[in-house]
């Protein structure tokens, strides 16, 4: 009996292939051409998924997620695209799903203008894998191409952000043009004027919250979040970010921020000697001379002293009930004495979110060094400490170095095969000689990078730190005057909670 096949058609067009404006890949074709496969093969469609505007690197679309969800539930077991392509342009996501998932789950895939039929035994199939570096190529391209045409855009001072900066929005004549928002530049000018009168950030965003003035995140498609207490709210943060920005005095400053690479979506902040600054390229809310006088300001308005007293315990303290940090205040001087303050219940005073865990720090920190002195006990023979600090602290590190050494070692030699494979492919005429040229070439770069992690990995994993370790020993069992350093090495964090319970979470296994 023959198997009977719900069909699943997907369709997708990213913003870089429209702007190429070919009627091929457009949705309308795809279905098309899609809808007459069926129609011409008998097949039977469960459903049609389209997600327009979406790139190939990225699995994350609705209607992509929506198709796996439908195969995972039984309810589709043949995939159809017009090419791998539109699958996705990641050529390990895309073998993933051709190579694992969809015979994981019985799914038949089918690329038409590719004649990849997974359910046959086809010679296409067996290039499937380099089409898919191919397209991994072509988007990488695309990638680049992007890029260049923004950062062409940028030093020509034309502003390609996707939202304008607080206080300005898109002249609706020309997206890339920025004009002054009234409304918002008020705010800004206000901001600066506050910082000119000595105000510190922290000051600053208390004062706009108190007096109801709609933070930047109030605008920004977060509607559905108004009422949230977050969103209500004025943060140091962006105080400094308005502050700092040379924006406002009517220069383009862009690419202060940009995407690890065309497959992570993660955004890095830039360093500032990379920022793309442009002068005069629109209307200025502030004048060069009031920003350049609050830039002087500004060291003065960090809302800590660069004389604030540093204590062994600065950083390890934690609240044990909201799990934010405790800080710890300066110094009386009636009685010279410093306490612990939750800064959850210091932020949100008004809200009471926390308690305030006040500890007399002096007190607590002589506490806990008793309490870690008593942790000491069990290693004070050096042998101990060898087979249990030693071996607890490094353990882990060397069986990950070594799994990833394995793993980096089988990369190499299958990478190796891959140039074996693609050079007889090319001898057979499979693949034409331009093919061959950038297949050799993105798997040799592959390889280059394989080896280099393979050696650092090794490097790593003989490196003894059995002397660095004993110096610590010798500190710790000494532990009359502890520096810093030390305890930092030995503590990852201290829990206190409202009811004086300290929970020390030490770096070492006890």
């Amino acid at each position: 009996m023959s198997e009977i096949y719900r069909v699943g058609l997907y369709l997708r067009l990213s913003r870089e292939d429209d702007d190429k404006n070919t009627l091929s890949e457009s949705i309308t074709n795809q279905k098309r051409l899609l809808l007459q496969y069926v129609k011409e093969n008998n097949l039977s469609v469960y459903d049609i998924y389209i997600d327009d505007g979406f790139s190939g690197t990225n699995f994350n679309r609705p209607s992509f997620v929506r198709l796996l969800r439908d195969i995972e539930l039984g309810k589709v077991n043949m995939v159809i695209t017009k090419d791998m392509s539109r699958l996705g342009r990641d050529y390990i996501g895309t073998g993933n799903l051709i190579e694992k998932y969809f015979p994981e789950h019985n799914v038949r895939y089918i690329a038409l203008t590719d004649n990849i039929d997974t359910f046959l035994d086809s010679v296409n199939n067996d290039i499937a894998p380099f089409k898919a570096i191919m397209n991994d190529m072509y988007a990488k391209d695309i990638s680049k191409k992007i890029k260049s045409s923004l950062k062409a855009k940028m030093k020509e001072g034309k502003w390609v952000g996707g939202r304008a900066p607080f206080g300005y929005t898109k002249d609706p004549n020309d997206k890339n043009h920025l004009v002054i928002d009234s409304e918002k530049a008020l705010v800004v000018r206000k901001i600066f004027a506050l910082c000119l009168a000595g105000k510190s950030f922290y000051k600053i965003a208390k004062q706009l919250t108190d007096e109801n003035i709609k933070p930047p995140a109030w605008y920004y498609d977060f509607a559905w979040k108004n009422n949230h207490l977050k969103y209500r709210k004025w943060q140091a943060k962006t105080i400094k970010d308005i502050l700092t920005n040379q924006i406002y005095i009517g220069d383009m400053v862009q690419h202060r921020r940009s995407k690890v690479n065309y497959k992570v979506k993660k955004v890095i902040k830039n360093k500032e000697s990379d920022y793309i600054i442009v002068k005069n390229t629109h209307e200025a809310i502030i004048s060069k001379e009031i920003f350049w006088e609050a830039q002087k300001k500004i060291p003065q308005n960090k809302g800590r002293s660069d004389q604030k007293e540093r204590h062994l315990l600065d950083g390890l303290l934690y609240c044990g009930d909201c799990k934010h940090h405790l800080s710890i205040t300066p110094r009386r001087k009636k009685d010279n004495q410093c306490y612990t303050i939750c800064n959850y219940y210091r932020t949100y005073l008004e809200q009471k979110l926390c308690t305030t865990h006040s500890n007399n720090y002096d007190k607590l920190e002589k506490e806990l060094i008793t309490s870690l002195t008593k942790l000491c006990l069990p290693y004070l023979n050096k042998d101990k400490i060898k087979n249990r600090v030693l071996t607890n602290i490094y353990r882990d590190n060397k069986i990950n170095y070594k799994k990833e050494l394995a793993k980096i070692k089988l990369d190499i030699k299958q990478i190796n095969n891959n140039l074996d494979s693609i050079y007889l492919d090319k001898l057979k005429n499979n693949i034409t000689n331009d093919q061959y040229r950038r297949l050799k070439e993105k798997l040799e770069l592959e390889l280059e990078r394989k080896q280099k992690r393979y050696q650092t990995l090794n490097d790593i994993n003989n490196d003894s730190k059995e002397k660095v370790i004993y110096e610590y020993i010798d500190l710790f069992c000494q532990m009359h005057n502890p520096s810093r350093e030390l305890i930092i090495s030995l503590i990852d964090r201290i829990e206190i909670t409202a009811s004086k319970k300290v929970n020390i979470n030490v770096t070492f296994k006890v």
